[in-house]
């Protein structure tokens, strides 16, 4: 498989990119993401069989499975970072081994329910968060240790954002692919 080829299915809506200008608009238009994550999630995964659990997106790519356990896992790495800026001054957050966490037992077996309900719970906390900030708080920033600069809030909800919308696109596309190598 060509590397242009494979670049896709890694990125099937593309790499991140940090926004230069952030409107108001912008901010509730990824609120609005995070917040339809789980309902968006929960019309595709609920009903599929522990076969199609098993589809990758792409060739060595996680399963169905991993990608929402890895969701479950991420986001709330993502909701305790927001707290930790909101309630310390620059505070340096933790980072974790998202591939390493994707193996685990808790994220290869073919049960979603628990991540799906973890997902459904912790965006509706996350989305409340998120809805009462205003734009100073938005400001506020973090040290990622793996990152040059320093993070701030607003460009962290456009980041997750996109990752609801990168991993529903995976999913979408191991359905699409029924890649089961």
């Amino acid at each position: 498989m060509k590397d242009l080829d494979l670049e896709r299915l890694k990125y099937p809506i593309g790499k991140f990119s940090e926004p230069e200008i952030i409107s108001d608009d912008d901010i509730k238009r990824w609120i609005a993401d995070i917040e339809q994550f789980p309902n968006r999630l929960n019309k595709i995964t609920p009903y599929l069989s522990d076969a199609e659990l098993n589809y990758r997106y792409r060739p060595e790519g996680w399963t169905i499975q991993q990608v929402v356990h890895h969701c479950a896992d991420s986001h709330m790495n993502s909701f305790i970072r927001f707290k930790l800026c909101l309630t310390e001054e620059l505070p340096t957050i933790k980072t974790y081994h998202e591939a390493k966490w994707a193996v685990l037992p808790d994220a290869t077996g073919p049960d979603i329910t628990s991540s799906l309900k973890l997902i459904e719970g912790l965006h509706a906390r996350w989305t409340k968060l998120l809805k009462s900030m205003d734009k100073s708080i938005l400001s506020r920033q973090y040290i990622h240790p793996e990152k040059e600069q320093p993070m701030n809030l607003a460009d962290t909800i456009a980041l997750y954002a996109w990752h609801c919308n990168h991993h529903l696109a995976h999913i979408k596309q191991a359905l699409a692919d029924k890649r089961n190598d």
